[in-house]
C-alpha cells in the first residue's frame, strides 16, 4: 500500500512514457514483416511483455539494443506455437494475437488471467469465421482456440460496440489473407481513434487501408509489410495523470514527448480540461497545463474512454456536477471501471450516480481512504492525483501500473520536487 502526500501546487516538467497502443501495434506489423525492424523508444511494460512473448512463441524474434527494440520479421510466415500462448490481462495482446495466429499452419491456443477470462471475444471470433478461419471457445471468452493456416479473407461484418480492438486485429493481418478483405462494422465503432493508431502504423510499415466513413474497410492483401525504423510517440494516456495533477492544484504541468497533433483520442483531455476551466498551451512536441477553478461539465468519452477514471477523479474537484457518457464498454475493461469508479468515489467523498453507459459525479465533504485498485492501472494512477489534494490518501497494489507505467511513481514523485 502506498500513502500519497500532499501538494498544494505542483510545478514540473515530465517527460511521457512511449505510447503502449503504438507500442503493441508496431510490434506486430514489425513482427509480419519482410525483414529487420527498429523500433525506436518503445514503451517497456508488463504488456509489451507479454505480446514479446506471444511474438517470439509464433517465431518472430525480438533484441533488445539500449531503448530500441530489434524485430526480426517473419514474412507472413508463422510457426505453430509449441504451448499456450499467455496474454496476461493485456486486452491487446489476446485480441490482436488471436487475428495474428490465423496465419500459422496448426492449432494456437490464446488465453489470459482471471479476469482475462471474463472478456468476450466472440464477435473477433465470429468475423474471422466468417474470414475462413476456423475457431473454438467454450464461453465465448479466453482461452479460444485457432486452427490456422486458412486466412481466406473476402467480406465480413463486425459488430463495433464492444471493442475497436477486434477491428484492429483483422487490419493488421489482413493484408496476408487470400483474397482482399472487406470489413463492415454493424452499430457504431467505440473508440475510432484506436483504430486511426492501427491504419497510421500499417501506414508506415507500406499498406494502406480504405476507411469509408468507419463503417466499411477495404483492405488489398498484398502480402507484404516493408520493414524499416519506427519512432513511437509519446503516450497520451499517461500524459493525463499530470495535467489533470495541474488542473486539482491550481498548479502548472508541462508534459514533453508528446505530439499535440496525435491521433491518440485521449490528446483531446487537455481540450477537456480547458472546458473546465484550466489554461492550455501547446508547442511542436510539448502541452502545458494551468490549474483554475474548475467547473462541471457533459461529455461524450466514447473516443477516449481510457481517460474517464482521470476525468471522474479531476471532477472531485470542480464545483458543480459532471456527467461522462457513452462509454459502456468500460465494464468490459481490466475491470467493471465504471463501478469500480463509482464504489472509490464515493468512498473519497463524492455523490456519484452510476449509469449503464456512464457517471454523474458530484463532490461533497471529501475525505481519507484506502483506494482499492482491482489490479487497474488506471484506478491507481487516477486515484493518486486525488491524494495531492486530500489528505490521507492511501493506494492498494501501487505495482499494478507496471501493465503501461512502469515509471509512473518514479515521475509522480518529481512533483514533489518545486
Amino acid at each position: 500500500m502506498l500513502a500519497i502526500k500532499t501538494k498544494k501546487y505542483v510545478k514540473a516538467v515530465i517527460e511521457a512514457p512511449p505510447s503502449k497502443s503504438y507500442t503493441q501495434r508496431a510490434l506486430v506489423i514489425a513482427a509480419l514483416a519482410n525483414g529487420k525492424s527498429i523500433i525506436k523508444n518503445p514503451l517497456f511494460s508488463d504488456d509489451t511483455s507479454h505480446m514479446i512473448s506471444a511474438l517470439k512463441a509464433f517465431g518472430a524474434r525480438t533484441e533488445r539494443k539500449g531503448n530500441n527494440l530489434v524485430v526480426y520479421g517473419t514474412n507472413g510466415k508463422l510457426k505453430q506455437p509449441k504451448g499456450r500462448i499467455f496474454s496476461g490481462n493485456a486486452g491487446t495482446t489476446m485480441r490482436f494475437i488471436t487475428a495474428f495466429a490465423s496465419l500459422a499452419d496448426g492449432t494456437s491456443v490464446i488465453t489470459g488471467d482471471k479476469r482475462m477470462q471474463q472478456r468476450p471475444i466472440n464477435d473477433l471470433l465470429d468475423a474471422l469465421r466468417q474470414l475462413g478461419v476456423k475457431s473454438e471457445s467454450s464461453s465465448g471468452c479466453p482461452p479460444v482456440k485457432i486452427y490456422g493456416g486458412n486466412f481466406i479473407g473476402g467480406t465480413a461484418r463486425l459488430k463495433g460496440s464492444i471493442s475497436s480492438q477486434y477491428l484492429s486485429s483483422i487490419l493488421m493481418v489482413a493484408p496476408y489473407a487470400e483474397k482482399d478483405v472487406t470489413i463492415s462494422i454493424t452499430g457504431n465503432l467505440a473508440s475510432k481513434p484506436y483504430v486511426d493508431i492501427t491504419v497510421d502504423v500499417m501506414k508506415n510499415f507500406g499498406v494502406d487501408i480504405k476507411n469509408v466513413n468507419y463503417k466499411k474497410f477495404i483492405i488489398k492483401n498484398t502480402k507484404k509489410y516493408k520493414s524499416g525504423n519506427y519512432v513511437v510517440e509519446g503516450d497520451a494516456s499517461s500524459a493525463s495523470y499530470f495535467f489533470a495533477a495541474a488542473a486539482v492544484t491550481k498548479g502548472k504541468i508541462m508534459v514533453k514527448n508528446i505530439n499535440p497533433k496525435s491521433k491518440q483520442g485521449d490528446i483531446k483531455f487537455v481540450d477537456i480540461l480547458k472546458r473546465m476551466g484550466c489554461g492550455v498551451r501547446k508547442g511542436n512536441s510539448f502541452i502545458e497545463v494551468q490549474g483554475g477553478s474548475l467547473k462541471g461539465i457533459h461529455v461524450d468519452m466514447n473516443e477516449m474512454p481510457d481517460i474517464v477514471p482521470t476525468l471522474a477523479v479531476t471532477s472531485l474537484f470542480a464545483d458543480s456536477a459532471t456527467t461522462i457518457r457513452n462509454v459502456p464498454n468500460l465494464r468490459l475493461k481490466e475491470t467493471d471501471r465504471l463501478r469500480a469508479l463509482a464504489f472509490e468515489l464515493r468512498k473519497i467523498g463524492a455523490n456519484v450516480e452510476e449509469m449503464q453507459d456512464g457517471l454523474n459525479i458530484k463532490r461533497r465533504r471529501l475525505q481519507k481512504a484506502i483506494i482499492e485498485t482491482y489490479n487497474d492501472h488506471r484506478m491507481a494512477m487516477s486515484f493518486a492525483v486525488a491524494g495531492l489534494v486530500i489528505n490521507g490518501v492511501r493506494i492498494k497494489n501501487p505495482g499494478c501500473v507496471a501493465k503501461s507505467f512502469p515509471d509512473f511513481w518514479k515521475k509522480f514523485n518529481e512533483m514533489y520536487k518545486k
